[in-house]
């Protein structure tokens, strides 16, 4: 039975993070500083060799990709992109904790909740169903046997909280910057469960 193994980063740091806001769709590039900090992890970790690169369309994605794998195809994948946060994009924690929506977005307690014109995590979690499960269809046409997905940490703690085995809350999937999970896939596994398995998390330091 074949294996498909898959490495999940998430992309390096944007003014965004730096400030504390939220950022979904909003095309934020990296800054010189989370160009240089992912350049320094090159040196600090043991990267993986892949044979293709998915990514989300957005600019700290494609950016963050070119640094870490500059010399593997890339491949865009637009459901790979972060979550729609709605009115609450481009706003802080602060600037949002007096509104009643976005105390009851934080509270969940039901994957349809969602921020007020943005995106519930039901619907992330399909979108992301969608993302994998072409990645393995174009691994199984193209005989890859490890490719790496530049992606959003709230799309990989999403993804692995719905697919990933053994179970995680997503709130203990966390990713820095430039750094991931590994997970490996079978297509019958995937067929017939919806499921891979979580090998841990990625890369692996040089000492």
């Amino acid at each position: 039975m074949r294996a498909y193994h898959i490495s999940l980063f998430r992309h390096g740091r944007t003014r965004a993070n730096d400030e504390g806001i939220y950022i979904g769709n909003t095309d934020y590039p990296l800054t010189d500083m989370g160009c240089a900090e992912l350049a320094g992890k090159l040196d600090q970790y043991e990267y993986p060799r892949v044979q293709r690169v998915y990514s989300s369309p957005l600019s700290r994605c494609t950016e963050t990709a070119e640094i870490l794998f500059p010399d593997v195809p890339m491949y865009i994948s637009p459901d790979l992109r972060e979550l729609n946060f709605g009115i609450f994009e481009g706003k802080s924690a602060l600037e949002l904790v007096g509104r009643e929506d976005y105390r009851t977005w934080l509270k969940g307690g039901s994957p349809e909740i969602r921020p007020p014109e943005g995106e519930s995590a039901e619907e992330l979690c399909i979108r992301s169903y969608k993302a994998i499960n072409t990645i393995l269809l174009d691994m199984m046409e193209n005989d890859f046997a490890h490719c790496a997905v530049i992606t959003h940490a709230g799309v990989i703690s999403n993804l692995l909280a719905c697919f990933g085995l053994p179970k995680y809350p997503a709130t203990q999937l966390h990713s820095e910057a430039g750094e991931g999970f590994e997970i490996l896939l079978t297509a019958q596994m995937w067929q017939r469960s919806q499921a891979f398995e979580i090998l841990g998390m990625t890369p692996y330091s040089r000492n």
